[in-house]
C-alpha cells in the first residue's frame, strides 16, 4: 500500500486543476450573460474546491500538497481558458476596415454565409474606408480570422464579444452545428 504523503499531492493537483478550470469558464460565462450555465458549473466547482481545500488544510505538514494546490491554480487557469475557446458558445462582432473597394471581400464572406453591414467613412489621416460589421458565431471565428490573416493581411480588423443580442434574427446563414456539438467544441 502506498504512503498518503505520495498520492495526496497528486489528488490535490488534479482537483485544483479541474476546479480552477471550471472557475475560469464560469467567470467567462458570467461576463457573457450565460447565467444558468455559470450557476451549474459553479455547483460542481464548489464541491471540488471543498475537497481540494479540505485536503490541504487538514494536511498542512505535507509541503508537496501545498505546492500542488498552488500549481493547480496556475495550470487550471490556462486550461480553463483553452477549454472555453474550444467550447465557443455565443457570438462576436468582427469589424473589418477596408480601404478601397470592399465588394470582393463582402462577396467572399457573403458566400460563406455571413451577414455583412457596410458603413462608409473617412479618417483624419486616411482616405475613404469601408467598415464591414459581421456578427459571427464563436465556433466560426477561427476560420474567418484565418482567411483575414492569410488572404487579406493588410486589413485592420477587431473582434469583440457580444453579451446580449436579439434572439429572433438570424445573423449567420451558413452551416450551424447542433448545440450539443458546439457546447463541447466539436
Amino acid at each position: 500500500m502506498t504512503e498518503p504523503a505520495l498520492w495526496l499531492p497528486l489528488i490535490i493537483l488534479v482537483a485544483r486543476i479541474v476546479e480552477t478550470s471550471l472557475e475560469t469558464i464560469r467567470t467567462i460565462y458570467i461576463n457573457r450573460g450565460h447565467t444558468n450555465l455559470a450557476a451549474g458549473i459553479g455547483v460542481i466547482k464548489v464541491a471540488i474546491w471543498l475537497l481540494s481545500t479540505g485536503l490541504v488544510l487538514t494536511n498542512l505538514q505535507n509541503l508537496w500538497g501545498v505546492i500542488a494546490y498552488i500549481a493547480g491554480y496556475a495550470i487550471g487557469t490556462v486550461i480553463g481558458m483553452r477549454l472555453e475557446e474550444k467550447i465557443s458558445i455565443g457570438s462576436v462582432v468582427v469589424r473589418v476596415f477596408v480601404p478601397g473597394d470592399p465588394l470582393p471581400l463582402m462577396n467572399r464572406f457573403g458566400d460563406m454565409g455571413y451577414g455583412i453591414t457596410r458603413l462608409d467613412g473617412t479618417g483624419y489621416l486616411s482616405s475613404a474606408v469601408a467598415l464591414l460589421f459581421m456578427v459571427v458565431p464563436r465556433a466560426q471565428l477561427k476560420e474567418l480570422l484565418g482567411i483575414l490573416r492569410n488572404e487579406y493581411p493588410h486589413l485592420l480588423y477587431t473582434v469583440e464579444d457580444i453579451r446580449k443580442g436579439s434572439e429572433e434574427s438570424r445573423i449567420f446563414h451558413g452551416r450551424k452545428k447542433p448545440l450539443w456539438m458546439r457546447f463541447f467544441g466539436m
